[in-house]
């Protein structure tokens, strides 16, 4: 499953500059950190993400075909703020859910792998 569109540009210009005034403090939520390809600006992008033992996992509610996602690809890091902390992220890896939910900490694996999207993102911890 894919969130419509239109959703994803309400949630840029409505909802996002809300969400990244806690986003980085509550559980399941992190600020990406990210520089544009072409404009190199600065974006913080608050996303839905879980532990991993060596990282995060963030599912890819919207699909692949997201600014931040290729920004991120394109540089192959960013920041992560979770928890009040921040950290650099880097190889970013595009799988399905199912490939990623083993390796998501064991106390968030079952919401995870039960939330309706195919795809998710592997970051590792630097």
């Amino acid at each position: 499953m894919q969130l419509p569109q239109w959703l994803a540009r309400f949630n840029r210009h409505v909802t996002n500059p809300i969400q990244r005034l806690w986003a980085g403090w509550a559980p399941t939520t992190g600020i990406l950190e990210h520089v544009g390809r072409r404009s190199r600006k600065r974006y913080r992008t608050p996303l839905t993400v879980f532990s991993t033992d060596d990282g995060v996992a963030i599912l890819l509610t919207y699909g692949q075909n997201r600014d931040w996602l290729k920004n991120l690809t394109a540089a192959g890091e960013g920041r992560m703020q979770r928890y009040g902390r921040t950290f650099t992220v880097t190889d970013p890896r595009v799988m399905p859910k199912s490939e990623a939910a083993p390796v998501v900490s064991s106390c968030w694996r079952p919401i995870f792998s039960r939330l309706p999207f195919d795809d998710a993102l592997l970051l590792k911890r630097a």
